[in-house]
């Protein structure tokens, strides 16, 4: 789960951690009242969306000006001049893609004096299975580029977990940041911070970009990213009540009713699967063959007929799908309850996409019996691929 800036800050600053004074609003009515409570004499207005470059972004509507989706105001009347535009606006930046998203809510928050740019995450690297700092100075761009073109510049820092952040861990990232003098003393007290919160909180990303070094000397988490173990979020109440499901897709909001894998893709191909490896390797042979899958979807291993009517109508559901591929290798899965749920699905909501079906393993026959004595439209197919090459030729071909 995924967490606005402002909210973010708002954590880390529970922890202790250094950040500019700021005020979430939600409509431009209340941009006056958030720029006299700051002060001023420089203002941010930052667009809230789940999605990075947010800076970098444009706007759909020419009302709402050239300018991104992060701007700076000298002015109170700026500050409204810019609430007024982007508030209900669409926002397309590079994580967006085309469609982008729309800006619902906005925060004001205290300009900074910025010396330098950093980058600080913490995450959790599966190399080492322990939680790692990734720092480098060059704070504000894309860390992606900068790995690839200088990733001498990166520096890849595991904490063990019994341990914490030592002084030692402490003071390699404040040398790896170039910090010193009260930068640094900084830096000593922040990092042990951003890591507890991390832990405490069951993070699995925390992204810090930039972290800046101010003209006076001291640090500033300027931006923060957090994005948050589904799987712990019931333990943390506080964390849950910070969801903004307008930032999420539908779909995968209604899969996650029927305790269901999804994550809603931008291809055409519809796929339902079972166990998360097949699933990555049935997108995989589909886009070996030419074609681009509309979603991973994971039933699990113990789903249920209600269950697997529930992830049709999901597919379904998608205006993108021209096809769908169903490919289950029954363990403790049972072919025939996946072929009973697509029917059931398919009498329930139609089917108007071509329909591939490959099964195999527990109860496979009769399976197969359901499918075929029913009067399903259906392409079967023996193995992954040759599910895969008849699922993208009926999409081709129609």
């Amino acid at each position: 789960m995924n967490i606005h800036e402002y909210q973010a800050k708002a954590l880390l600053k529970e922890f202790g951690a250094p950040v500019a004074e700021g005020v979430a609003i939600f409509s431009a009515d209340e941009a006056a009242a958030a720029a006299d409570k700051l002060g001023g004499p420089l203002w941010v207005v930052k667009s809230q969306i789940h999605a990075g470059g947010r800076g970098k972004g444009k706007f759909k509507e020419e009302s709402a000006g050239e300018k991104g989706g992060v701007r700076l105001a000298f002015s109170k009347e700026e500050v409204t001049e810019f609430a007024t535009q982007m508030l209900g606006s669409t926002l397309v930046t590079a994580q967006t893609g085309e469609a982008g998203k729309q800006v619902n809510r906005l925060y004001i928050e205290d300009g900074a004096d910025i010396e330098r740019e950093l980058y600080l995450s913490l995450l959790v690297d599966r190399t080492c299975g322990q939680v790692a700092f990734v720092a480098s100075t060059e704070g504000g761009m894309d860390i992606e580029q900068v790995a690839e073109e200088t990733p001498e510049k990166i520096l890849t820092l595991p904490i063990d977990p019994d341990a914490g952040v030592t002084a030692a861990a402490a003071g390699e990232l404040c040398d790896a940041l170039k910090l010193d003098g009260v930068a640094r003393e900084d830096g000593l007290k922040l990092f042990p911070i951003l890591y507890k919160a991390f832990v405490e909180k069951d993070m699995s990303l925390l992204e810090i970009n930039p972290l800046i070094v101010m003209k006076d000397g001291r640090l500033r988490v300027l931006d923060a990213k957090c994005s948050f173990d589904g799987n712990a979020l019931f333990r943390h109440d506080d964390v849950m009540a910070l969801r903004d499901k307008t930032e999420e897709d539908e779909k995968e909001i209604e899969a996650s009713k029927h305790d269901l894998a999804y994550v809603a893709l931008d291809g055409n191909i519809g796929c339902m699967v079972n166990g998360a490896g097949l699933a990555m390797a049935t997108m995989d042979i589909i886009k070996l063959y030419g074609a681009e899958p509309a979603n991973f979807l994971d039933v699990g291993g113990g789903a249920t007929t209600e269950k697997v009517t529930a992830a049709f109508k999901i597919i379904t559901s998608d205006p993108n799908v021209e096809g769908i591929l169903v490919n289950i290798f029954g363990g403790i899965m049972r072919c025939d309850v996946i072929a009973q749920g697509v029917l059931e699905a398919v009498n329930e909501v139609g089917l108007q996409v071509p329909l591939v079906v490959r099964l195999e393993g527990t109860k496979v026959e009769e399976g197969k019996k359901i499918i075929n004595d029913s009067d399903l439209n259906v392409i079967p197919a023996d193995d992954l691929n040759d599910a895969a090459q008849k699922i993208v030729a009926a999409v081709k071909g129609a």
